[in-house]
Order: C-alpha cells, then structure tokens, then sequence
C-alpha cells in the first residue's frame, strides 16, 4: 500500500513536471514571446490587444489553448541602391547601409508584431521601401555639390524623414550610413577635374619644390665636401712644406758645420803656419839662406795644395747644393701645377730652401775667402821673413851669401864663361896650365857673359861690403878665388 502510494505520489510528481515543462515558456535575451489565445493587458499598452508579450522572463501558457511565437530583437540589416535625380537634373546612384531593430517598448514590439511576425524576412525589403523613397525625395532638393560637401546633412534629413514611419512599423534606428554616391553622366568627375588638376598642380610644384631643395642640399653638400678637400689639400700641402723645410735646413746644417769647422781648421792652420813661419826664422837665422828657402818652398807648396784642395771641395759643395735646389724647386714647380694653393705653399718652401741654401753658398764662400786669405797672409809672412833673413844674412857676412850663391850657380857661371871659347879652333898657351887659368879668370871678370850672370845674382845685394869692395869687384875677387888651376886647356 505504501508502495502504491509512493509509486502514485512519484507517478503525480513526474506528470506534474512534464505540464510544468509543456506550459514554462522562456523568453531569451534578444527575443520577445508574443502569447496569443486569451485577452490579457500588456503592459504600457492602452487597450487589450489579444496577445500577450513577454521580455527577458519565463511564464506560463496553457497548451492547446494559448500559442507562443517568437519575435526576434536582433539588429537587422537593409542594403540602400537607389536611383535619384538631384535638383539640377543629374541622376545620381545612392548606395548605403541601414541598421535597424525591433524596439524595446511593448509598443514597438507589438506593432512590429501586428506588422511583420510571420513575415520577419520582410523587414529588410520593407525598410528598404521606406528609406528610397524618402532619399529620392531629399536628393531631389539638394545639388551634386551639396551631397559631396555634406554628406551627413543627406543622412540625417533622411533618418529624420523616416523615423516616424519607422516608430509605425515598431523599428528603430541604430545607424544609417551613405557609402557611394555614384555619377553616371561623369558629372562628380569632371566637378572633380578642376580640383585634381590643381591638386597635381600643387603636387608637382611641391615635387619640383622638394627637388630644387634636395638639389641645393646636395650642391651644398658638395660644396662642403669640395672645401673640406680643399682644406685638406692645403694643410697637408702645408704640413709638406714646413717638412721639406726643415729637412732643407737639415742638409744645410751639415755643410754649415762642416764649412765652420773648415774654418777653424784653416784658423788653426794658420796659427801652425804662424808658428812655423817663426820656428823657420830661428832656423834661418841658424842655417842661413838654403834651409830656410826650403821650407818657404815646403810652407808654400802645402799652402797651395791645401787652398787648392779647399777650393775643390768648396766649390763640388756648391755645386751640389745648387743642384738639389735646382731639382726641389723643379719638384716643387711640378707638384704646384696640380693645385694653386699647393703651389703658394710649395713656393714659400722652394723659397726658404733657396734662402737657406743662399746662405749655405754665402758661408761657404766666406770659408773659401777666408782660407784663400790666411793661405795668402801665411805664404806673405813666410817670404817676408825669408827675405828678411836673406838680408840680415847679407848684412852680417855678404861675402858668405855672395860665395854661396855663386857656388849654387858655379855650373851655369862656367859654362857661360866656357862658351867664349867656342868658337876658338886653335889655343896657343906658353906658360902651360898657369897660363890657362889666367886666361880663363880674364875671360870671366872682362865684361863677358860670366860677369854678366853673376852681377844678375848679385844685383839685389849692397853696393858695398864691408871692405869698401863694389859687387863687380867681390863678384871677380871671389871667381878668381875660386877657379881651380886645371893641369889642362880644353876645346
């Protein structure tokens, strides 16, 4: 029995779950329920209107007896292409979009009931009716130029115009968009024809602007990178020239040295001969006229070789130094012809070279001027303390010097005496070889050649000696004293 009645209560449970589920009717969020079969109030609407709407909630309908249809709140979209003729004759073609609903309101909601509930695909076309013949009638009033320029005045005069018919059918307006406004007869392009050629105008003249402009940067640019070079080029011309400069001077500088040292050597030189030019004079003074003759000879000698030698090397300096200031001022005319500046600066270089190898030649020259003099005062100091010797020898023994010079010159007094017999064939002599040496002594003291060359010996000495004798008479005493008595007479 308990069974029973749990199977009853269990079986009256079920049965009451499935009515339940058959009459719980749910409407969803974009939906509306439109529940027909009896007379109910809606709720916001006046009068009864025979169906029921239901929003966003679940409720109860009694089957076989009420009718639940659904009745769609999502948006909906109808697509706009309508031909239209402006208010200046021009046809135009209007493309556009609108985006519509059913309202929220029980008022919208039942009349687009009434309107479209079985015919819910309808609604595009319908709307579609609508706002073509409101556009027609507002592209009608307006120009071309007007629905360019303010295309949003066209859509909300056309919103506007059928947003009452809109609010009969129970659809409102979320959005209502003019795509394309298209112009068969060309009109929008050759309206369009003015603007765009001054507008290529403009772009040219503004892509002929850029160019010119990025034209000047570029030629500036250049130029910049022209006088950067330039710069370069001079200072490194410059920096070459202070180099050849300084290595001018450099080569200079040992001539200079060597032309300076020269000098003190020359002075010291000139000391020596100084010293030896008085050491001689003692000799002199000692040895007489021979020795000190001979080294006058050596003194002078050595002098010339040394001047000589002086001057040779003086002169191959210069002209050495002339050569290479020859080839660097050519080098520097060559290397001037590729750049002006180049050129300024090499001629300043060319210039101190020269300057500094005019001063090299000046020294030089002044070293040779300078030696020749020494040499010249030496070998002067020398013959003069020669020929004072000579005369302080004369001074104190004359018949010594004059034995000494005839004695160096016997040879060519004998021949010179010899030759007044030359042309005598025969010799007839009575006292033998007495008679030969007398005769021999008269033909050198009598005026003859003999006599001749001694007074040429003799004619610098002193008139007198100091026996009173003149120099003819110490000539023929001292050549009769000295010829030798020959045992013989010859040819």
């Amino acid at each position: 029995m308990l069974i029973g009645i749990a199977g009853a209560v269990v079986a009256a449970i079920v049965v009451l779950i499935v009515l339940f589920k058959l009459m719980w009717r749910v409407a969803e969020p974009n939906e509306a329920l439109i529940i027909s079969g009896s007379k109910h109030r809606s709720e916001g609407v006046a009068d009864g209107l025979g169906f029921r709407i239901v929003t966003g909630r679940g409720t109860l309908v009694t089957p076989g007896v009420q009718v639940v249809r659904k009745l769609s709140l999502d948006l909906n979209e109808a697509d706009l292409d309508v031909e239209c003729v402006t208010s200046q004759g021009i046809p135009v073609h209007v493309k556009g979009v609108v985006i519509f609903k059913v309202g929220d309101d029980p008022v919208s909601i039942a009349n687009a009931a009434r309107r479209f509930l079985d015919q819910q695909k309808m609604m595009g076309h319908r709307v579609h009716n609508v706002f073509a013949g409101h556009l027609r009638s507002i592209v009608g009033g307006l120009t071309v130029e007007d629905m360019i320029r303010d295309r949003e005045r066209l859509t909300g005069e056309t919103r506007a115009a059928s947003g009452s018919e809109m609010e009969k059918l129970g659809l409102i307006i979320d959005s209502l968009q003019i795509q394309e406004i298209l112009d068969p007869t060309g009109y929008i392009q050759n309206l369009a024809a003015p603007h765009a050629a001054a507008v290529q105008r403009d772009a040219r003249i503004a892509a002929a602007e850029a160019d010119r402009r990025a034209t000047e940067a570029e030629q500036e640019a250049f130029a910049r990178k022209a006088e950067a070079t330039r710069n370069s080029g001079i200072q490194q011309a410059g920096y070459q020239a202070e180099m050849e400069t300084a290595t001018a001077r450099a080569m200079q500088a040992g001539p200079l040295a060597q032309a300076a040292s020269r000098q003190e050597v020359v002075v010291q030189e000139t000391k020596v001969a100084e010293l030896e030019a008085h050491r001689k004079e003692q000799q002199l003074q000692a040895d007489v006229r021979k020795p000190a003759d001979a080294r006058a000879y050596e003194t002078r000698t050595k002098a010339q070789a040394d001047r000589d030698a002086r001057i040779s090397a003086a002169e191959a300096l210069a002209r050495e130094t002339e050569l290479k200031a020859a080839a660097e001022a050519n080098r520097v005319k060559i290397a001037a012809n590729a750049e002006a500046e180049a050129t300024r600066a090499r001629g300043l270089a060319s210039a101190e070279a020269t300057k500094a190898t005019g001063q090299a030649e000046a020294a030089a020259a002044e070293a040779k001027g300078l030696a020749a003099a020494e040499a010249a005062r030496a070998l002067g100091l020398a013959e003069a303390e020669a020929i004072k010797a000579r005369a302080s020898a004369l001074a104190e023994n004359q018949e010594a010097v004059v034995a000494q010079q005839l004695a160096e010159n016997w040879p060519e007094i004998v021949r010179a005496g010899a030759e007044a017999f030359g042309n005598v064939e025969h010799m007839v002599l009575l006292n033998g070889a007495e008679g030969m040496g007398e005769m021999f002594a008269k033909a050198l003291t009598m005026g003859g050649t003999g006599l001749g060359l001694a007074r040429q010996l003799l004619g610098a000495m002193s008139p007198q000696n100091d026996a009173g004798e003149g120099a003819e008479q110490t000539a023929q005493r001292v050549v009769s004293q000295a010829i030798p008595v020959q045992d013989n007479a010859k040819d």
